[in-house]
């Protein structure tokens, strides 16, 4: 039985090197490879580009990689929360490409998918078209967006097994799953990690193939990135 397990996300990160593509699961802060990020953080690497879905918040996920300028590039579809991502951009030490998050989805589900191209109507006549093949398809404007791959791929999922089958829970499975498919070594934490063969096979949402390494993350934060409360009345 393959057995893909690492003993922490030291040993399973070890090997990101600078200049590296690397897709980061989650939405917002919901589903994030915690560990993970807080393992890169220790290492000493600059010229990221990062994939993900938004950029954190200043304090907390791919904003901490963005306060200690690690990374040179955002492929993004939410950025509005990260002050620090803000000033970088601005101020042209970031490179941004922001996406509509439909079509980013579908770019990543794309290259996990092995398809080099669609069309999406999606930005026809924005910014989003500047440099992009446009074509009509029954008298309607679409445009051509490429598949995005990446050298790593880092994901959150609730349960695993020990080769690499992945079960994620409510809103944590966003952009998890696409991104498992998408990353030439992919890399999964998880809660929960059991042996291979505890897993319903009928639940399973990303099979053992996509990834390359798993292990048993700790001390996962959760964080809301906005707590709204009713006064009393």
């Amino acid at each position: 039985m393959i057995n893909k397990t690492v003993s922490n996300a030291e040993e399973a990160i070890k090997d990101i090197p600078s200049g590296a593509v690397l897709m980061i699961g989650g939405f917002g802060l919901s589903g994030i490879p915690e560990n993970c990020i807080a393992a890169l953080l220790k290492k000493d690497i600059n010229g990221l580009t990062c994939i993900s879905n938004n950029a954190g918040v200043d304090d907390f996920g791919i904003g901490l990689m963005l306060k200690k300028s690690m990374v040179k590039k955002m492929i993004s579809s939410y950025v509005g929360e990260n002050a620090e991502f803000e000033r970088q951009l601005l101020s042209g030490e970031l490179e941004v490409e922001l996406i509509p998050q439909g079509t980013l989805a579908e770019r990543v589900r794309a290259g996990g998918a092995g398809i080099p191209a669609f069309f999406t109507p999606a930005g026809v006549g924005t910014e989003v078209a500047e440099g992009k093949e446009v074509r009509e398809f029954d008298g309607k404007l679409y445009l051509m967006e490429r598949w995005l791959k990446a050298d790593f791929a880092l994901v959150k999922a609730w349960k695993g097994d020990t080769a690499g089958n992945l079960i994620y829970k409510g809103t944590a499975r966003n952009f998890n799953p696409m991104m498992a498919a998408a990353g030439k070594i992919t890399i999964a934490e998880v809660e929960e990690l059991v042996p291979a063969g505890e897993l319903d096979p009928n639940q399973i949402h990303t099979p053992g193939i996509y990834v390359q390494r798993i292990f048993q993350g700790k001390n996962y934060e959760k964080r809301i990135e906005h707590r709204t409360i009713r006064e009393k009345r």
